[in-house]
């Protein structure tokens, strides 16, 4: 989603923060929306009241007021006036402090929708920035299974038919986490994070050829599920293809690459699939060899510098 109204906003946070609508019923339908135009008039989504680089949502505390009091006549109706035209989505009056009554008035004949809050301004801002930013985040819908695999999300995709459910079946009976099978949902919720859930249909199953829909909760446990992970690793399932030409660096560093998801490059590794081949345990490796490169260890890297030295040790023909 990359767009929001103000009632739906009040509908999601009206409860938790006794929100009153005091003014500007017919704005219900303002949008607060992400996009290029938007970053460059209005530095953030939600702030304290800001006339100069005004928020789309706009909170104002004491520290507003008491401006806004510190005004002579025409200076406040000039100020007021000047909040008004740039079409805020929302005010929000904090600590139920009384409303101004040319702000209300304001409010309701430009349909701007105007709140009451019981709450400090500070409460009101940290949890809108967390909403707002959560909503309004890119948002995707892969093919594939979600698992946690030795504390990190990963990724399993590949064509039908390669054995992704019953690769994640046997990574859940030997002790990882199931987060989403078939269509797991990825939200962008910092530049270089990617955030996996499973959709509220889908929680706690698995699909499995000649088995059906499993509940991995009831079958195997609360330990054996995760409502979400971050985003890590893929492990891409690619049908063995004994003709193809040998790959001689392959062989030693392995299939690894990366996988652009919702722009952020995220380390893929292609693990073939044949008769014979124990998927489960070469994936758990995958991921053990994964974790130690994030950590600076390069076993294909140790075994060529040590040729090379070996190669410098010998005599020169």
């Amino acid at each position: 989603m990359d767009r929001l109204t103000a009632r739906q906003l009040f509908d999601v946070v009206g409860e938790r923060f006794a929100l009153r609508w005091i003014a500007g019923i017919r704005g219900e339908n303002r949008v607060i929306e992400t996009g290029p135009s938007q970053a460059q008039r209005r530095p953030s989504l939600v702030g304290y009241l800001n006339i100069i680089y005004p928020n789309k949502v706009q909170i104002i505390g004491t520290e507003e007021l008491n401006y806004l009091d510190s005004l002579d006549s025409r200076q406040r109706w000039e100020t007021v006036e000047k909040i008004i035209a740039y079409a805020p989505s929302v005010l929000i009056v904090t600590k139920d402090q009384p409303i101004p009554a040319d702000l209300r008035q304001a409010a309701e004949e430009s349909n701007t929708p105007l709140w009451h809050s019981a709450k400090r301004g500070h409460e009101l801002l940290t949890y809108l920035q967390y909403q707002l930013a959560r909503t309004l985040a890119r948002q995707i819908t892969l093919h594939g299974v979600l698992m946690e695999v030795y504390s990190i999300g990963v990724l399993i995709t590949g064509e039908s038919g390669t054995g992704k459910s019953e690769l994640a079946l046997e990574l859940i009976t030997r002790g990882h986490r199931l987060v989403a099978d078939d269509a797991p949902e990825f939200t962008l919720i910092a530049p270089d994070v990617i955030d996996g859930n499973c959709p509220e249909i889908l929680r706690d199953l698995l699909e499995v050829r000649g088995l059906g829909v499993l509940n991995v909760r009831d079958m195997f446990g609360q330990t054996a599920v995760k409502p979400s992970k971050y985003l890590r690793l893929v492990v891409h399932l690619e049908p063995q293809k004994l003709d193809a030409p040998s790959d001689a660096m392959k062989r030693l560093t392995g299939d690894v690459g990366y996988r652009e998801i919702l722009d952020v490059q995220i380390p893929q590794i292609v693990i073939p699939v044949a008769p014979g081949r124990n998927i489960a345990v070469l994936a758990e490796a995958a991921v053990r060899s994964h974790m130690l490169k994030t950590k600076g260890f390069d076993p294909a890297q140790t075994f060529i510098d040590r040729q090379a030295h070996q190669m410098r040790r010998l005599p020169p023909w």
